[in-house]
């Protein structure tokens, strides 16, 4: 270290502004706490979480010079709320004024930056910033994501809609890290969308080698440096204050070696940067919990070096992030500029590739996406409740903490080790927990907004049968269902209920009967899958009326298809011959499928409107991997090694075909070994029938079932074509944008390296066609040969490595999967058109929600008037992905919030339940769609006006703290000669409510109804 240190001095570059410059050394105090890792949230409040926030303000309060960033707002919350004295709470507030006491980042947590879905991002920045804007009037200006494993390109967008002035990550290939650092680029302006460019713009500082950590190796001690307060300890703090590997006191005698050490670190540091600033974090994992032994030791040692800073020629101060990033701004140089590449996938060795996360956990994942659709749902459902009936019996208060549990919970999962599945199993069994707590809460509130009546004159409405039934009273059992459609778009789609009879008939409530599909279940053998059209107007929802006649009932139930199931031989691989020449086709108005009755797999697809025909095969392989660290790279919960080809995970194949009227289902069961009696795998078609011209019609819905795996398995799905894409992969941020992923050959594990994270879509193309796939939660995708896209559904691995089973991080999951995919083929131009609406309608499908069990006809009572709920529809290419009462009552003026922070009123008083976010995106990029691509305007009073009589407008920065008006961000110069532009905003309401969104904007308002 000391040889290294001594050569890099002797070449080092200094600040192009001043080559005698003394360096100028930011020390930023700071804890890096996981919400989950490998210990739950209640374990780390009382472990050391809630001491950090405790000791770290007692001793800022004691010496003025000391500053502290916080980050991670759950903890914070906690603290605030069920631990913090009144005394900690004002000085907090002082602390804060001061500017010694900085909020970065501001979300609930520092959320996964690879798997997390762009709705999410922003749904736990929002409830973050809300609290704080609400609580102290701060608006955090800084990022500050040191952990996620991997950078996406989407983060910094999102950071410079939400006002931020400069972002700042680490995780990033450790070869690319190398090079940066060599070449002083790892500071850069960064534009992470192609279509907003320049306008949404950040400064990004790219940490280096030593990360967000304090370098722990002393040369003078065998125990850890500048950690004084030690390690933490759990499961309960010591009671003498001992903590494990405390570092030595800095005293008389260690003093001079500890200045060395550190400005040592600081020079090394300074060789990799173009100014003479460096950032210098002070902290890790855990850590300030005892804030008074930390500072004590770090008071001595910052005096001593500024004391001799003319023989160190360094300087050093307490500081917080923004004290960093504005010296770095007031330098004024000109930086290069990125753009729109993201940092995935990151690999911090060559055999150790970060891309298992991508499909660790994958029920987790699937819950976690699962909880976000019908939190949205239900945030719309409620808003126009609350607007249209605000003295209803749905009680507001009631209602609002009901969302607020799933917003939490929600947010809570999208920290790095969350929704990432690389905690322990506890916390995984902790996030769980919380999201299936707060979606009872909601379903019980759209439960109440369905059947309490609205008002008194409609007391009936939910209970009065729509028509006279169908089938004679004596012989039929009825069931009421509710859909509701969660999407400003009108929708034509089919549902599914399980049902228990073998005939049924289906009116909307209108009384009309509606086509549906009744056939034997696919997953439950005593069961019935019952299919029926829907057609639903933009945030608009329906009651059927379902009846299960109990006799023979003729002309009644010919609208609805009784539909038989068709079985294949089972087929053995190894007895496979001739295959492509027993080919049976299953079509609909958009595709023809042929399968392979020698293999039962696909063979093909056409798409019949382009009369264009691709080879098409599906089926299931394994990576085996490697579980002992002394016989080569292994495979973790974070980690993918590829020690071999995937081999082929099945010996034998089944089929089932049932051809429809709504829906025809292709049922493949795919078995481990020929005389397993039960199958390992299976992957069920569903082909949408009767809906030409409608958006159903263009896509194959595939489920999964995956699981148990054997030990050290990790499962794929592979779809191998005839298309010519030289293994070029398209994968998405995020859900927000896409990006081409080229393949790439390394020396080693070329396999893992090549892998992305799918959050939404991702497609492979030629110059003719292309094929995409559309998912529900998260997964890793790669394209690997040509032609061929393989999706990694479930991963079981355990290893030896003692990192691992310390922290019992090894993966060993032993659960059946059932995740979903839905599948689009045609020439590039047409998938374009369609994919985005697709992908939106498969994250928000129709929440269907039977209202009671098989019974007796009801009480014929008189028919009420069912009331009129007028549909809230956008164009193809705006999404409205957030209509809510986020419930905080600060000011939306920030003066009139700094005078009400200060008179000392209540904030909890009163809830506002006037202010609307509404958060609408457009979906495509520049030149994407000739049409769809285009700025789209829209009035917000007439879009609006079936939900109320909008009165005011007023556009926010994208979590709502700022008035657009009054952000105004840093500009920093660029190599490239052009600085930031923003778009003319008018302040207050845009005028006559009319809106132009531009590709890939994100636009956030308030609205207040009449």
């Amino acid at each position: 270290m000391f040889l290294f240190s001594f050569f890099a001095l002797l070449f080092m570059t200094a600040s192009e502004n001043d080559a005698a410059e003394t360096i100028q050394a930011f020390v930023i105090p700071h804890s890096h706490m996981d919400v989950g890792w490998v210990y739950t949230v209640q374990e780390s409040m009382h472990a050391y979480a809630s001491n950090v926030y405790s000791s770290v303000v007692e001793e800022l309060s004691r010496v003025k010079s000391r500053k502290f960033i916080a980050v991670e707002q759950e903890f914070f919350r906690l603290w605030w709320v069920n631990v913090a004295s009144d005394w900690h709470k004002k000085q907090v507030k002082q602390l804060l004024q001061e500017g010694r006491l900085e909020f970065i980042i501001g979300g609930q947590v520092m959320h996964d930056e690879a798997v997390t879905d762009v709705d999410d991002a922003i749904l736990q920045l929002t409830e973050g910033h809300g609290f704080l804007y609400e609580t102290f009037g701060v608006r955090p200006r800084f990022s500050w994501h040191v952990d996620p494993f991997g950078a996406s390109a989407t983060t910094p967008v999102l950071f410079a809609l939400a006002g931020f002035n400069a972002h700042l990550i680490s995780r990033i290939d450790y070869d690319l890290k190398d090079v940066m650092q060599k070449n002083k680029k790892l500071q850069f302006v960064w534009r992470g969308s192609a279509s907003l460019s320049e306008k949404q713009e950040i400064f990004t500082h790219t940490m280096d080698q030593f990360s967000y950590c304090t370098p722990s190796s002393l040369p003078f001690s065998n125990r850890s440096g500048f950690y004084w307060n030690g390690v933490a300890l759990f499961p309960d703090p010591p009671k003498d204050g001992i903590y494990p590997n405390m570092s030595l006191p800095v005293t008389k005698e260690t003093v001079e070696l500890y200045a060395q050490t550190m400005v040592d670190n600081i020079k090394q540091r300074a060789q990799w940067f173009k100014t003479s600033h460096v950032l210098w974090p002070w902290g890790c994992d855990k850590q300030f919990y005892n804030a008074s032994v930390q500072f004590m030791n770090m008071d001595v040692l910052v005096n001593y070096i500024n004391t001799h800073s003319d023989k160190y020629g360094v300087a050093v101060q307490y500081a917080t992030l923004g004290d960093y990033f504005q010296a770095v701004h007031q330098t004024n140089l000109s930086w290069d500029v990125r753009g729109s590449k993201d940092f995935l996938p990151y690999s911090t060795e060559p055999f150790q590739a970060w891309t298992g996360f991508y499909g660790s956990r994958n029920v987790l994942k699937g819950i976690a996406r699962r909880a976000s659709s019908l939190l949205h749902a239900a945030e719309s459902l409620f808003t126009r409740y609350s607007i249209s009936y605000p003295d209803g019996p749905v009680q507001r208060e009631w209602a609002l903490e009901k969302l607020k549990a799933l917003r939490w919970a929600v947010s809570e999962v999208q920290h790095h080790d969350g929704i990432t599945g690389t905690e322990s199993p506890k916390v995984a069994d902790m996030y769980t927990q919380h999201l299936m707590q707060g979606m009872m809460g909601a379903e019980e509130l759209l439960a109440a907004v369905f059947l309490l009546p609205h008002s008194l004159e409609l007391s009936d409405n939910i209970h009065s049968p729509q028509t006279r039934p169908t089938v004679e009273k004596k012989d039929v059992i009825e069931q009421h269902v509710i859909v509701y459609n969660p999407l400003a778009w009108n929708i034509s789609t089919f549902i599914n209920v399980s049902v228990s009879y073998t005939m049924a008939v289906v009116l909307d409530d209108d009384g009309k009967q509606v086509p549906a599909q009744i056939q034997q279940s696919a997953t439950n053998s005593s069961g019935y899958d019952l299919f029926f059209v829907v057609e639903l107007g933009g945030l608009q929802y329906r009651k059927y009326l379902v009846q299960f006649p109990q006799s023979h009932c003729g002309s009644a139930c010919r609208i609805t298809h009784a539909a038989r199931i068709v079985k294949f031989k089972r087929k053995n691989v190894s007895q496979w011959k001739s295959r492509g020449r027993k080919l049976l086709p299953v079509l609909n108005e958009c595709y023809k499928l042929m399968f392979d009755q020698e293999t039962n797999l696909l063979h093909s697809i056409t798409d019949r409107l382009e009369k264009r025909s691709i080879q098409v095969q599906q089926d299931f392989w394994e990576y085996e991997a490697n579980g002992d660290v002394n016989a080569g790279p292994i495979s973790d919960n974070y980690i993918f090694t590829a020690n071999s080809s995937a081999v082929l995970a099945y010996k034998s194949v089944a089929m089932e075909i049932v051809p429809g009227k709504v829906v025809s289902e292709i049922r493949q069961y795919f078995y481990r070994n020929e005389d397993d009696k039960n199958h390992t795998y299976s992957v069920v078609t569903r082909v949408p029938v009767g809906f030409h011209g409608k958006l159903a019609c263009h896509r194959l819905e595939q489920s999964y079932k995956v699981g148990p795996l054997e030990v050290n398995r990790e499962t794929v799905f592979r779809t191998s074509t005839s298309l010519q894409n030289n293994r070029t992969l398209f994968t998405d941020n995020n859900g927000y944008q896409m990006m081409r992923r080229a393949y790439k050959n390394f020396v080693n594990n070329t396999v893992a390296r090549n892998y992305y994270p799918m959050v939404r879509a991702a497609y492979i193309e030629d110059v003719s066609s292309r094929v995409a796939f559309l998912t529900e939660r998260a997964h890793g995708v790669a394209s690997l040969s040509q032609g061929q896209l393989e999706v990694m559904l479930h991963r079981r691995l355990w290893n030896n490595q003692q990192w691992n089973l310390g922290y019992n991080l090894t993966l060993n999951d032993s659960s059946v999967v059932r995740p979903v995919l839905w599948m689009i083929l045609g020439s590039p131009a047409a998938v374009s058109s369609i994919y985005q609406q697709e992908a939106q309608e498969l994250q928000h499908r129709p929440v269907v929600m039977p209202i009671d069990k098989p019974g007796k006809l009801w009480i014929q009572k008189e028919k009420s008037v069912r009331p009129f709920v007028q549909p809230v529809v956008l164009p193809q290419n705006l999404h409205m992905q957030s209509l809510s009462i986020p419930g905080w009552n600060y000011s939306p003026n920030h003066t009139q919030q700094l005078q009400n922070l200060g008179s000392g009123g209540d904030r909890g008083s009163k809830i506002d339940f006037d202010r609307i976010l509404l958060r609408i995106t457009h979906l495509y990029e520049e030149g994407e769609d000739p049409v769809l691509s285009k700025p789209t305007t829209i009035n917000l009073k007439e879009v609006m006006l079936g939900v109320g009589e909008v009165t005011k407008v007023l556009e926010r920065s994208l979590t709502g703290t700022w008035e657009i008006s009054d952000l105004q961000r840093w500009s920093w110069r660029t190599n490239t000669g052009v600085g930031k532009t923003e778009r003319e905003y008018v302040s207050g309401m845009p005028k006559d409510f009319n809106v132009t969104i531009f590709p890939k904007e994100i636009r956030t308002f308030f609205i207040y109804f009449k």
